[in-house]
């Protein structure tokens, strides 16, 4: 099963409420907020209502808010470089 990853981009201050109410159905609350959705014709349409303030794209997997937050940590340790083009090596 495919899913619809949306993430709100561009701030709904000022916007008309039919706007910010299609953004509260979908369940976005905040700029940068990531939510998943099944494919769906229902979802598509309320994503064409709002297409200019969000990154929409299609994944196989929805994740779970710790599964991003991991994916957005860095890993730890640090590299150390020594030439360019050369592999570097974690410690």
């Amino acid at each position: 099963m495919t899913f619809f990853r949306i993430t709100l981009v561009r701030s709904a201050i000022g916007l008309p409420r039919k706007t910010r109410d299609v953004l509260k159905a979908l369940g976005i609350r905040k700029r940068m907020g990531t939510v998943y959705h099944p494919v769906s014709a229902d979802v598509a349409g309320q994503i064409m209502k709002i297409k200019e303030l969000v990154a929409v794209s299609e994944v196989e997997k929805a994740l779970t808010k710790q599964e991003e937050k991991a994916k957005r940590t860095p890993d730890a340790g640090y590299y150390i470089e020594t030439r360019a083009g050369e592999q570097r090596e974690l410690y």
